[in-house]
């Protein structure tokens, strides 16, 4: 037997040899490609592969969908275009035509010398999500809600096959910003505000897109976005600026983004914000020398949409469009998403030529790009065969995105247990967000602000539809109620009328589709139209069901009291309103958790790990007037409840102390003490007992997501190591200080002390 154990042993060290052999040659062979292409091409030819621009640039006037091959032409053969994104004109194409785009764009880049494919990237967001019948996912707030890292990998597998079956190498995601303000209109773009749980799962992603290789039929090149700081604006509107020390930058957003550089993300797009009065993309700190050389990142990296152009149309820190690209190129972009002229390729060329941007800059960034398409394949396996991609859209993939959305939806309040419901009673459902896939999907569905959901999934279940297919149109009625933003008073009263024949009523609320500016609010509340028409019906004095479909949370205080039962669906894409029927009449048990603290004021909007000033009443127990509690969220961060019930016991750690070499073992038993099978989210918190950089009240560290049936239980083990005990000082170094540590598992609790 023992013998057998070392044989074993012996052939996976020498399997894992061979594949990192073999990756290593891969490399240098593509290395080697890189070198003797760069060697070949003019300056011209370098500068238009630094150059992205958007497929609608080349189609014809009032033809939307038709290129114009002249000036299709032009781009390829005159500036020598290396890259293009968007959707071409009219909407969301079929892996057919996706299919006679590339091949048409293709065509004509064989028609050049050097005969170097086009790059084509897209925003696959939560799924193929431009691509007619690809399967959509929760937005990524939803994926993070989970908190099972195996279900965000899964899903970027399978949106790698339908991104790649739309013969699309490259996707601009995951998003691994982290918001500090829930009204930043790009949230739900987010995993939250957490910053483990967001590394954990934009790596889970970044793996699941790029898988062992990248170049293979079914994955595609990852795309990091947007660093850095992006999420946190400090008036909470989309790109405006931030203030963040760099201490803070390093503590929190750029282990993001160290954690997806390490799963192996090939490129990163640049934040259209500015941090402390610079733009990240006039930033050679942040991109040349953190990025590149501190980080070692090797891959592209890209701006976002006209962002150089924006250094001096918008933030003022370029005299001209000339000055705006010798300033982003020097500071290390590699690739301009212009998109929509020459203005990059002249300019750049022109500086070039003239001295002012040295060829070994032009070099770096030409051999990084050529790097990549050499990578993902791009000279051999340009156009997908669609008889590789038999599961596209396939059964399998929507049960993906099902179980996806069911582990996401988050049960937040349940009082008298008044869920599950009785499929047999009679409700009312009602809310401006109750019927509509817009409010399922949100932005980045099918077009930008993804206002065309509900014709692109129209054989897909809205949250009315899910119901009355599961217990009838008899037991499940319906009327709006109320528009999202206008208010009705006649609908209201047509609500209040129809739920007298109901016992129970499921409010429907929520918030327009929308991503970025046009996501701007001035307002966290939600709309005052349907704060009426909550506060209408629970003067009936009936059970309500609040369901929120929102991509941040929205204040819901002035109600909130008089709601029987919350549920939190975020964005759950187009599987999500059959997820949310199973709910709530007990089918599926929830499990999601709130990756973010739910504010209850909009004056009062503390991070679940705030310091210990943010809870001055709270954490002292003081009955001054002068220490009015602060801390008081709606909900907070990591809640979630079950239809069963789960009982923590027998929290060990290993060691009592330990020196700064070790690390420490904790372990929990969780038992299921309730009547049903339920899944359970294991978190573990850590705190600083005292530090010279003021401590956080308690930080994640570890997670993990189990499933029991009624009466198991299981061990659950966490090791933390020596990084997960080091902060950043204000020497921008990551150190320990001895001290005790908490280490905080449910309401249990133990110590240890570091040496």
């Amino acid at each position: 037997m023992k013998k057998n154990i070392v044989l074993l042993f012996t052939i996976l060290l020498s399997s894992n040899f061979l594949w990192s052999q073999e990756s290593n040659v891969q490399e240098i062979e593509i290395n080697l490609k890189v070198s003797e292409l760069l060697s070949k091409m003019t300056l011209e030819e370098k500068v238009g592969q630094m150059t992205q621009m958007t497929v609608t640039n080349f189609e014809e006037k009032g033809k939307p969908g038709v290129f114009d091959m002249a000036k299709l032409k032009e781009a390829i053969q005159n500036y020598h275009i290396g890259s293009m994104l968007n959707v071409p004109n009219p909407g969301a194409p079929t892996i057919q035509r996706w299919k006679e785009v590339i091949t048409i764009i293709n065509n004509e880049t064989n028609k050049t010398r050097l005969k170097i494919p086009v790059l084509y990237g897209i925003d696959a967001i939560h799924g193929s999500s431009y691509t007619a019948g690809a399967t959509l996912f929760p937005q990524q707030i939803g994926i993070a809600a989970t908190f099972n890292t195996a279900i965000a990998k899964r899903g970027s597998e399978i949106s790698a096959y339908e991104t790649r079956a739309s013969s699309i190498p490259w996707v601009f995601s995951p998003d691994l910003d982290l918001p500090r303000n829930p009204a930043w209109s790009r949230m739900w773009e987010s995993f939250g505000e957490d910053a483990y749980l967001s590394s954990q799962m934009g790596a889970a992603m970044v793996e699941g897109f790029e898988g062992n290789d990248v170049g293979s039929k079914y994955h595609v090149a990852s795309c990091m976005k947007h660093f850095i700081g992006y999420g946190s604006t400090t008036t909470g509107k989309d790109r405006t600026p931030s203030i963040i020390p760099e201490r803070v930058l390093r503590q929190f957003d750029l282990t993001i983004y160290e954690t997806a550089i390490q799963a192996g993300a090939k490129s990163i797009m640049i934040s259209s914000g500015e941090i402390n009065g610079t733009p990240v993309h006039a930033s050679k700190h942040l991109i040349t020398d953190i990025l590149k050389t501190e980080l070692g990142f090797q891959g592209v990296v890209v701006t976002d949409w006209k962002d150089i152009i924006y250094l001096y149309t918008r933030h003022k820190v370029a005299e001209n469009n000339r000055d705006a690209v010798r300033i982003s190129v020097m500071a290390g972009i590699d690739m301009s998403m212009v998109p929509e002229d020459y203005s990059f390729y002249t300019d750049l060329l022109d500086l070039v030529t003239k001295g002012e941007v040295p060829m070994s800059r032009i070099d770096d960034a030409v051999s990084r790009i050529l790097k990549m398409k050499f990578e993902v394949n791009l000279f051999q396996n340009n156009i997908a065969d669609l008889k590789d991609y038999p599961k596209f859209g396939s059964q399998e993939f929507i049960d993906v995105a099902y179980n996806a959305a069911a582990e996401s939806i988050t049960l937040l309040k349940n009082s008298n247990a008044i869920l599950p419901l009785d499929k047999s009673e009679k409700i009312l459902v009602t809310g401006p967000t109750a019927n509509s896939m817009k409010y399922l999907n949100g932005g980045w569905s099918y077009n930008w602000q993804g206002e065309n959901s509900d014709s692109y999934a129209a054989d897909k279940f809205t949250i009315l539809e899910a119901i009355q297919n599961k217990v009838g149109k008899a037991n499940a009625l319906y009327t709006e109620g109320a528009n999202l933003e206008k208010e009705d008073d006649a609908a209201i009263q047509k609500a209040v009328e129809l739920a007298k024949d109901a016992s129970k009523i499921i409010l429907c609320l929520g918030e327009k589709n929308y991503t970025e500016t046009p996501g701007d609010i001035s307002n966290l509340y939600l709309s005052s139209s349907q704060i009426k028409l909550a506060l209408a019906l629970s003067k009936l004095n009936k059970p309500i069901i609040l369901v929120l479909n929102e991509g941040r949370p929205r204040l819901i205080s002035d109600f909130e009291d008089k709601m029987s039962a919350v549920i939190q669906c975020y964005l759950p894409g187009n599987e999500g309103a059959r997820a949310l029927a199973d709910i709530l009449y007990g089918d599926v048990n929830p499990s999601g958790r709130l990756p973010y603290n739910y504010p209850r004021y909009p004056n009062s909007l503390e991070k679940y790990n705030r310091k210990y000033t943010e809870s001055l009443g709270d954490e002292e127990q003081n009955n001054d007037a002068q220490y009015q509690r602060s801390y008081s969220p709606q909900f907070e961060f990591g809640t979630g409840l079950s239809y069963t019930t789960f009982e923590y016991s027998n929290l060990t750690i290993d060691k009592s102390k330990i020196n700064n070499t070790e690390s420490v073992t904790i372990t929990v038993e969780v038992k299921n003490t309730g009547k049903l099978t339920g899944k359970e989210s294991v978190l573990l918190y850590l705190s600083d007992k005292v530090a010279s950089i003021t401590p956080e009240v308690k930080t994640l560290k570890r997670f993990e997501k189990i499933s029991l049936k009624p009466g198991d239980s299981k061990i659950v083990t966490f090791i933390l190591n020596q990084k997960d005990l080091q902060f950043v000082n204000n020497d921008l170094k990551w150190i320990s200080e001895k001290g005790t540590f908490k280490i905080q598992i449910s309401d249990l609790t133990k110590e240890f002390l570091l040496q």
